[in-house]
């Protein structure tokens, strides 16, 4: 995949790590943030075969998408459009987003009770916020039904925007993604899905040989 960076002109001063006034993020050229977000999150779910039943991990700084540091200037309203995005796409494939709170909340995940319980996940207490847990996390926690928060995860896949880290909630063996649009408003996108571990030595087979070798194991 060419990994030429495609970043719109955002007014961003990279010295000071701040954004012009007159700067208007958006995905990538001319998208909002929800059909940048949108076609990100599409294009990792085609990659990595997310369909019912899998999992993908979000993590998002709205801070870095209005071009500040991290943990400087999250913004509900940002949140809002990044979730449409993925809320979007996730009703396309039928996948779960769950969504990582910041390290404030142990980087606990913002799901739906349902799935927590199908799971068995190890449930944890706390009301994500944007001062504590982020304003994904909280936009995401305020969209659901019956939001909880989970400790832990180990999912299918992973979106993070504005590098918050998410692989401690990744599945092994993460296969690093890189989407077409590398910038979702300010922030640098990264992605990744996850693959089965491959087992065994030289003699290995990990597809159904059309005829049987002649080597045997016993």
């Amino acid at each position: 995949m060419d990994e030429e960076v495609l970043k719109q002109d955002t007014g961003e001063d990279y010295a000071s790590g701040t954004q012009s006034a007159n700067a208007q993020p958006s995905g990538g050229g001319e998208l909002s943030l929800a059909a940048a977000t949108a076609a990100v999150t599409r294009e990792l779910a085609e990659a990595g075969k997310l369909g019912p039943g899998k999992i993908l991990v979000v993590g998002a700084s709205t801070s870095e998408v209005a071009g500040v540091r991290i943990g400087t200037g999250g913004a509900l309203e940002v949140a809002q459009q990044l979730l449409q995005g993925i809320t979007q796409t996730a009703a396309e494939f039928g996948f779960h987003p769950v969504y990582q709170c910041c390290e404030h909340l142990n980087r606990s995940l913002v799901m739906e009770r349902s799935l927590l319980e199908s799971l068995g996940l190890r449930e944890v207490s706390a009301v994500p916020v944007p001062g504590a847990g982020g304003s994904m996390a909280a936009a995401a926690y305020r969209s659901m039904a019956d939001p909880v928060l989970a400790e832990t995860i180990e999912a299918h896949a992973g979106i993070d925007i504005g590098e918050t880290l998410i692989g401690m909630h990744l599945r092994r063996v993460a296969v690093p993604f890189r989407p077409s649009l590398r910038y979702i408003g300010a922030a640098r996108v990264n992605a990744a899905w996850s693959r089965p571990p491959l087992i065994g030595g030289e003699r290995a087979v990990y597809r159904t040989p059309e005829t049987s070798g002649s080597a045997n194991c016993d």
